[in-house]
């Protein structure tokens, strides 16, 4: 009986192995294990490659590069000319009871002398885009070389677009003083 007894409590945890194997073999992915596994990895792909796209690391590969080499081939490399703009002084934008001031010379460099005779023809609105830009400044929005770069930054885009079609390659700044 022993042997009996052995061979029927064998059979059903065979027939019990088989039945919690097939479900294990015919249970499909899960929608957590389909995002995890293929969502996540293509959307992580998509952003590298839009991240990478915008910020210009693949434009040597797309043929950018040769769009660039065909803007500075146009523009006429010679000596420059410079243009000494008046001093300014003007009062910066402050919270407080106590008035800053900035006074400030700048020299903007040319393409030509060509491009100095347009510029004096519109000198009153260049003037007058740096004043009203001066003007909004905090004392805070100066400092450091970071603040400097900003400012030089943002003049020279001001300049160039009043002075077209002047070509205007860079703002210098000869004296600038905060009080």
């Amino acid at each position: 009986m022993t042997d009996q007894t052995a061979a029927i409590d064998e059979a059903p945890a065979g027939e019990g192995e088989a039945e919690a194997a097939s479900p294990k073999a015919k249970r499909k992915l899960s929608g957590k294990k389909i995002v995890l596994f293929f969502v996540v990895p293509l959307l992580l792909l998509l952003m590298t490659g839009a991240g990478i796209y915008f910020s210009g690391l693949a434009d040597p590969f797309l043929g950018g590069d040769e769009e660039d080499k065909e803007l500075l081939a146009k523009e006429p490399v010679g000596p420059s000319a410079y243009y000494d703009l008046p001093e300014m002084l003007v009062n910066l934008n402050s919270t407080g009871r106590k008035k800053s001031y900035l006074k400030i010379s700048v020299s903007l460099e040319m393409a030509s002398q060509k491009d100095i005779e347009q510029l004096e023809l519109i000198l009153p609105r260049i003037i007058d885009n740096f004043q009203v830009y001066l003007r909004e400044l905090r004392i805070e929005d100066l400092r450091g070389s970071a603040g400097l770069q900003r400012l030089r930054e943002e003049l020279l885009l001001r300049v160039i677009t009043a002075a077209r079609p002047a070509v205007v390659r860079d703002v210098l700044f000869r004296e600038m003083l905060i009080q």
